[in-house]
């Protein structure tokens, strides 16, 4: 059977089979069928393309929104896919039109290479807050281009029950000696202080690392320092991980010894679980374990604080990440309907209503306040920009971060670890 004849085919005729003049004709008939073919099929109905969203528990919320946007209007057809491997899309040079998903280390690796579009002239890139725009430079940058628009932050701290603290007459602590005598006054009353789950590396360094870490030193400015020497990192260098977060990891190990006694073994799961049947008065959780504990107790009264890591009430910060960014690669099929549907996305309400449903924090100017009883001892720091981005996540995944965190709370020698992260880093910076 021969090969269907598609548009650009090069049809060849052979004097054998057809005059010239035949040749001629049938050339002048295909090139016609294929040409209003091609017209046809450019016609017959609206854009299509693909938006990629990697936020799990988000599906059901973001596939209404995209048949919202595909019955208002019928010149772009969006599919949702949350299956798809990013990385093996842009290397086959078939990447979704439009991503929203976390935006972290591994992410703006895509921005530096200058894979994702310039999304600069938009008017909802105007919309951005400025310190949280400079949280996606903090990561990465391209010359020339605002290739990611944050869509919502997710804003971390000390998960603490109102009850129990009530109960034992406590206060929010504001210091760092405010709250290890939280701490004491919680273990004297047989109160087991905080919950932690050393089972799973990630809890420890996004929980206590990061918090401690956090409030202790300017995060943004030690990474920059510390790309800046590369190579050159180690233990006569200006600044490093043994020399600089040498303190505050001290201060990490302190806070882990008022934890659970069977710690090493519990999992994230096993925390939220305890830290819902009440058994313990802290948790160092970020929003995404308010709900997984409202399965167990949905009327627990709970609230969040910065972890205090200075005696001076003005270092209280929040930890952040870019829980969701959107993005148009470069090379995407059609810019125009992808970005078409970033304004959908982008409308005011629409971010609003996201945020207010999974306990994020607006990124636009205009974006509406959190109401959310568990997360309001975090507003006012936000709002003010007293926020860092997690220490942890500055570092690329190639270096076991998190293990390294690890191994410190359950006893490591901390300068030995430090040192080997130093080593680590300087290492990559010589491949780089």
């Amino acid at each position: 059977m021969p090969a269907r004849l598609r548009k650009g085919d090069n049809v060849v005729l052979h004097r054998s089979s057809f005059s010239s003049r035949a040749g001629l004709a049938l050339v002048a008939i295909l090139g016609s069928s294929l040409a209003l073919t091609a017209c046809s099929s450019a016609g017959s109905g609206p854009a299509e393309i693909t938006f990629h969203m990697s936020k799990p528990e988000a599906i059901p919320y973001f596939q209404d929104l995209v048949d919202q946007f595909n019955e208002e209007q019928s010149d772009v057809d969006v599919t949702l896919d949350t299956a798809s491997n990013l990385s093996a899309g842009f290397l086959r040079g078939n990447p979704p039109d439009v991503g929203l998903l976390n935006y972290n280390m591994e992410m703006s690796r895509f921005m530096e290479r200058g894979a994702l579009s310039d999304l600069s002239d938009m008017p909802e890139a105007d919309r951005i807050r400025p310190d949280v725009q400079d949280l996606v430079d903090q990561y990465s940058t391209y010359p020339g281009r605002t290739s990611v628009l944050p869509y919502s932050v997710a804003a971390a701290s000390v998960i603490y029950n109102v009850q129990i603290f009530e109960d034992n007459g406590l206060d929010v602590p504001t210091t760092w000696s405010e709250l290890i005598d939280v701490c004491e006054t919680l273990k004297a009353a047989g109160i087991t202080p905080i919950y932690s789950t050393f089972s799973e590396p990630w809890t420890i360094a996004q929980g206590l690392f990061d918090y401690t870490v956090g409030g202790s030193i300017d995060v943004a400015d030690f990474y920059k320092q510390m790309n800046e020497l590369g190579t050159e990192v180690g233990p006569n260098s200006s600044v490093s991980f043994e020399n600089t977060v040498k303190e505050p990891v001290e201060k990490m190990v302190q806070l882990a010894a008022y934890s659970n006694d069977d710690a090493p073994s519990r999992t994230y799961g096993d925390g939220n679980v305890a830290f819902a049947k009440g058994e313990a008065a802290m948790l160092m959780q970020g929003p995404w374990a308010l709900g997984e504990i409202a399965k167990t107790n949905k009327d627990l009264k709970l609230g969040t604080f910065p972890l205090p890591a200075t005696d001076d009430p003005d270092d209280l910060k929040v930890r952040v990440n870019i829980d969701l960014a959107l993005w148009v690669p470069e090379i995407s099929d059609d810019k125009q309907s992808a970005r078409k549907f970033v304004s959908f996305l982008m409308q005011q309400d629409i971010m609003d209503e996201y945020n207010a449903a999974f306990l994020g924090f607006g990124t636009t100017t205009d974006a509406a306040p959190a109401t959310d009883e568990r997360i309001l001892g975090m507003q006012d720091y936000y709002e003010d920009g007293r926020f860092y981005l997690g220490a942890s996540q500055r570092v690329h995944l190639s270096i076991p971060t998190a293990n390294y965190v690890q191994a410190i709370a359950t006893g490591a020698d901390i300068d030995r670890t430090l040192r080997r992260l130093d080593a680590d880093w300087a290492r990559l910076a010589l491949r780089e």
